[in-house]
């Protein structure tokens, strides 16, 4: 059953029959939009039997599969909190406090909207969810634009997000906020994992061509790589800078080929990155030969999606991504049994980051005992979990960033169905990627109700 709220969708994963569901999505929700008491906060579901829950996503747009993903994750999770299902991570989540019984006791639901990989359009849906809808948190975003304009909301409205999909240094750095936390790994992170193994592949002194996405990810990216690999003699030749969703880039391509250039680095993220890398390789450059050294073209920030998309074009290319799944830890391998079990392939890295930021928050809200987001803060800040990917991870309260283990991957060879097509490179540990909350400055912001 759908329940229509403006252009956001309400749904509830209550067990039972339709009747019971609606009565579910029917109860009230209590609305504080400024404190009027001690101890009042925003979308308090006081005495209600449900919470609701806010995903944001790109449903179009050239991020629209990673959001697809994201929703699908989502969902799972929402299943998951209310006993559905078979808990997923859940099982191996250290330390855990859900009950399988919704959060503190109360069932989920949830609303969705289309942040269509838009700033201001992702600002109106979050805010849409936050004061129309009661969402207690929202989530998702796979654009560091989006989530660092809806992050913002957050901290103006009092409502803690979970931020999905974002990987620019600056959502956990200039632009961190105390109500932002975030899970997915930086492009410092990416940077750092990477630079010794494009070294040993690749060798030192290369001349780097950098296609960028104009907007904060794409800028972060490329200074991150940059710096990552100057110990390596690594210099940069040209960096262009392109529109998020050029579709056509072979007006960027062409310079490159009598540019001296004997590396393209393509900081690019989803259909854009299918895209550039598919016309890069049209016009030859894999082919060439500059500075007496073959050509190469890195991808620093990679999915499993992307690569669908970019096919046998993805083939030997390296770069990096927060969490792959044919990794064998057990929390991995519960998390892709159950999203395999639901949906019928497995999940990519942004929907294991949802995911787990959905579980994180509800665990954090029982170890609160209350939905009031100062103290959900409190208990997100500076824990320490296991048991979902990645390692021992930290979520470090002075910046709200996640440490955690960072995976180098390559484009595999020889693929043994259409979802194999990352091989594991390297798991770099969390200790070679972690960095001062300093290097990134900027300012969390104070608690409000």
């Amino acid at each position: 059953m759908t329940k229509k709220t403006s252009d956001v969708s309400r749904r509830s994963f209550v067990k039972g029959s339709a009747a019971a569901t609606a009565a579910g999505i029917a109860a009230p929700s209590i609305f504080v939009p400024h404190a009027t008491a001690a101890g009042a906060f925003r979308n308090d579901p006081g005495s209600s039997k449900t919470v609701t829950l806010g995903f944001n996503v790109p449903q179009s747009g050239p991020y629209a599969d990673e959001g697809a993903d994201e929703l699908r994750a989502f969902r799972l999770a929402v299943k998951h909190l209310n006993g559905e299902g078979d808990g997923g991570m859940m099982q191996t989540m250290q330390p855990m406090n859900l009950k399988g019984n919704g959060i503190l006791g109360k069932k989920v639901e949830y609303v969705t909207g289309d942040t269509q990989t838009k700033s201001d359009a992702a600002r109106a849906s979050a805010k849409r969810m936050i004061e129309k809808d009661g969402v207690i948190m929202f989530s998702g975003g796979s654009s560091s634009g989006v989530a660092i304009a809806v992050q913002s909301l957050a901290q103006e409205m009092g409502t803690v997000f979970m931020a999905g999909l974002t990987h620019s240094n600056d959502t956990t750095g200039k632009d961190r906020r105390r109500y932002g936390f975030r899970h997915f790994f930086n492009a410092h992170m990416s940077g750092a994992a990477l630079a010794p193994v494009l070294e040993a592949e690749y060798g030192r002194d290369r001349q780097v061509y950098h296609l960028t996405a104009d907007y904060t990810w794409g800028w972060s990216q490329e200074q991150s790589i940059t710096e990552a690999t100057a110990g390596s003699g690594w210099q940069t030749v040209n960096a262009v800078k392109t529109p998020v969703g050029a579709g056509d880039f072979s007006q960027y391509i062409t310079p490159i080929l009598n540019s001296g250039a004997d590396v393209l680095v393509l900081n690019h993220y989803g259909k854009d990155m299918v895209n550039s890398l598919t016309q890069a390789i049209q016009f030859g450059l894999r082919d060439k030969q500059v500075n007496g050294k073959d050509f190469q073209i890195v991808v620093p920030l990679f999915s499993r999606l992307m690569a669908q998309g970019a096919g046998e074009n993805i083939k030997g290319i390296l770069g990096s991504t927060a969490w792959n799944w044919k990794l064998q830890d057990e929390g991995s391998k519960a998390f892709v049994k159950a999203f395999g079990q639901e949906y019928g392939f497995p999940p990519s890295q942004a929907a294991h980051t949802c995911y787990v930021q959905t579980l994180l928050y509800a665990d954090a809200c029982e170890r609160a005992g209350t939905f009031n987001p100062e103290q959900v803060i409190r208990a997100l800040e500076d824990h320490t979990f296991d048991g979902m990917g990645n390692g021992e991870t930290l979520y470090r309260g002075e910046d709200h960033q996640c440490f955690k283990d960072v995976l180098v991957v390559r484009g595999n060879q020889n693929p043994s169905s259409q979802f194999d097509l990352l091989e594991v490179q390297d798991v770099v540990p969390r200790a070679k990627v972690e960095y001062s909350a300093d290097l990134y400055p900027g300012e969390l912001g104070p608690y409000k109700v």
